[in-house]
């Protein structure tokens, strides 16, 4: 007899759950779904692997594969957070439900490396001397008693002669 109230409560009312995946509610406005790649823009730095709590992302370098365990996911955000290239990011939608597991396979191409600018190439002595007067300035002394000496970390200070 203690159950007879709520069991006529439950008789009445509407049900407490919606018919998923027919029917489905609105996503919060801060809700962190599915997760996206932009593979073109991906540098396959496997930042977001060694990120990620639930080791659901694999990077692969040599291979430029990118792949995703969506099952294995929990949908932090801690990938996108940290990616340095703002490649991932969530959609606000729910993941759609599946009836077998799949692991979500992306492969792109390895970004070109960037050539580093290199020093101008000094070619006569005179240019030598003019190029870095500081230098010139330090190894001359005004007296007999006084020689440049250099200390530990490249910094250069006036030391007596014994």
């Amino acid at each position: 007899m203690l159950f007879t109230p709520t069991v006529l409560k439950n008789l009445i009312r509407k049900p407490a759950t919606r018919n998923y995946p027919s029917e489905v509610r609105e996503p919060f406005s801060k809700y962190r779904g599915e997760l996206i790649i932009d593979i073109d823009s991906c540098i396959f730095c496997g930042t977001c692997s060694r990120k990620c709590p639930s080791q659901c992302i694999t990077v692969t370098k040599p291979e430029a594969t990118w792949e995703c365990n969506p099952h294995a996911c929990v949908y932090c955000g801690v990938c996108v957070d940290n990616c340095p290239t703002k490649c991932l990011s969530m959609k606000n939608v729910h993941r759609k439900p599946m009836t077998e597991r799949i692991t979500w396979i992306e492969k792109g191409t390895l970004p070109k490396p960037k050539k580093k600018a290199s020093a101008p190439k000094v070619k006569d002595a005179a240019a030598k001397d003019t190029a870095y007067p500081e230098k010139k300035a330090d190894a001359q002394t005004t007296g007999n008693d006084v020689k440049p000496v250099t200390k530990k970390g490249g910094m250069k200070a006036a030391q007596k002669k014994s």
